[in-house]
């Protein structure tokens, strides 16, 4: 049994067989999960866990090499959008209007689902190498 990290099998299964430039999505409760995305819900209920608890846990385990996020996040949930700014420190962020970040999402491996419950509350993660 892992001691540390990731213990949900299947986020840390699908982390481990990332390559580079691979994608994941942190998603609120509300985005629609494209047929064919392997989903995985770690709901609880409204708000928990919330985007960011989930990202600093998957920021643990996973090699990051940028970021994307919808453009509305901004003006519409600063608050989320002030938190992922500090923990994506160091990071390059890409903005997107959020119809073109749900077609993007279509082609990552999974879509990890929280409680997070405000709104565009969605962040793409980019695999980055560790060489």
């Amino acid at each position: 049994m892992k001691k540390q990290g990731i213990l949900n099998r299947e986020i840390a299964g699908v982390l481990a067989r990332l390559g580079h430039t691979d994608t994941i999505v942190i998603a609120d409760c509300g985005l629609p999960v494209p047929d064919g995305v392997k989903c995985i819900d770690v709901s609880l209920s409204i708000g928990e866990p919330g985007l960011v608890q989930v990202l600093t846990k998957v920021m643990e385990d996973m090699e990051i090499e940028a970021a994307t996020i919808a453009q509305e996040m901004e003006s519409k949930n600063a608050p989320v959008f002030n938190k992922l700014q500090d923990c994506l420190s160091g990071i390059e962020v890409q903005q997107l209007p959020h119809e073109q970040f749900k077609k993007d999402a279509k082609q990552s491996k999974m879509i990890i689902r929280t409680g997070e419950a405000t709104p565009y509350s969605n962040v793409m993660l980019h695999a980055g190498v560790i060489f």
